[in-house]
């Protein structure tokens, strides 16, 4: 089993063809109240890896969310989708090209994506958004349920779980204090779940052409620098025992 942890991409195009029927939504399984991150702590974990001191902050959660971001996963990975559910293999990170986690938590809280994004908004209307953000002190906040879809990553966002990261390279570096937490914050979910890949967001396009990529839209693509390969190497230095694999070497 893989396990893919992303960090913030998305986007789509119609696809040529009929479009298939949509199934019924079952509301019951698809809309998690806002608080449903608590039933997280439920799912074994080994227990020689400790917690790595998260805080659940979670992102504004609604009916109308739900209902986009099951659009999303519908028109880009699954036109069968009836929920939001994910089995992760791989992590993903990012940076935020920003400056601060309560600037990041008041975006990522907005149900639809700004139309300013245009080259985004292609590919839906909801808005992006990640499983993790991690300040610049290295405080870890869990925004939402890593089981559940986010739309961060173009491709991957089917296996994919979401880091975040406060900073804005080469104006605000990412700090030492980040690369020990997503290093804690990998490990822990590597104990949890089948996760195989670790990779940045500059990376996820080397997986075109692979088993875990899936984008229905051939046009709908783009690519993004961080959260910046000084970084990657140092987090996966400090994670090197678990064997996790990087992009393919293409």
């Amino acid at each position: 089993m893989l396990l893919l942890i992303v960090v913030a991409c998305g986007g789509e195009r119609p696809v040529a063809g009929p479009a298939p029927v949509a199934p019924a939504i079952d509301a019951a399984a698809v809309i998690a109240p806002a608080d449903a991150t608590p039933a997280i702590a439920a799912i074994p974990a080994d227990a020689a890896v400790p917690d790595p001191g998260i805080v659940d902050w979670p992102i504004a959660w609604s009916d109308e969310r739900a209902r986009l971001t099951l659009d999303y996963r519908r028109a880009h990975s699954d036109p069968a989708a009836t929920d939001l559910t994910i089995d992760p293999h791989m992590i993903v990170l990012h940076y935020t090209a920003g400056s601060s986690a309560n600037g990041t938590h008041g975006y990522f809280d907005n149900v639809r994506l700004e139309a300013a994004r245009t080259e985004l908004a292609r590919g839906g209307a909801v808005n992006v958004s990640a499983h993790f953000l991690v300040d610049r002190d290295g405080t870890i906040y869990r925004l939402q349920p890593e089981t559940r879809m986010a739309r961060h990553c173009i491709g991957l966002n089917h296996v994919a779980i979401g880091v975040e990261n406060v900073g804005d390279p080469p104006r605000l570096p990412l700090t030492d204090a980040q690369i020990d937490a997503d290093a804690r914050l990998v490990r822990w979910l590597a104990s949890r779940y089948a996760i195989t890949h670790l990779i940045g967001h500059l990376e996820s396009r080397r997986f075109e052409g692979t088993d875990l990529w899936v984008e229905r839209d051939p046009k709908y693509r783009n690519d993004k620098p961080d959260p910046g390969a000084a970084f990657m190497r140092a987090v996966r230095a400090k994670v090197a025992d678990l064997g996790l694999v990087g992009p393919p070497t293409r």
